[in-house]
């Protein structure tokens, strides 16, 4: 399987996808209580997984390296939860949600180096 030129690794649509992702993060981390939507138990640690497995497939999309990847993210999720901790936005700090994140983390790493291998056996 052949990327199109427009997909390629390192290339701009890679690094504006990236780029996006960090935003909804943002967002999604650090929206107050009252932004929040409810949602039945368990729904907020998948979008905490996803989000960060999300943050690793574009992440090494745009290029970052495997190396740098999960020390940065797994210290982006231990900060967010600070930062919810001790902010006005009315959130809290969780270890589960940091936990979610970390999985989140191998799942993104798993799903990219899947996806690598993918190409590498149809190139």
């Amino acid at each position: 399987m052949r990327f199109p030129p427009v997909l390629a690794v390192h290339g701009a649509l890679a690094r504006g996808v990236f780029c996006v992702a960090v935003l909804v993060s943002l967002a999604v981390l650090f929206a107050p209580a009252s932004d929040v939507p409810s949602a039945p138990p368990g729904v907020d640690k998948l979008v905490h997984a996803g989000l960060f497995a999300a943050l690793v497939v574009t992440g090494r999309w745009a290029g970052l390296s495997a190396r740098a990847v999960p020390p940065l993210l797994i210290g982006y999720a231990a900060v967010s939860e600070v930062v919810q901790g001790l902010s006005p936005l009315d959130r809290s700090a969780s270890v589960a949600d940091f936990v979610a994140d970390v999985l989140g983390v191998l799942l993104g790493l798993v799903a990219w180096a899947a996806l690598e291998r993918r190409v590498a056996a149809e190139a």
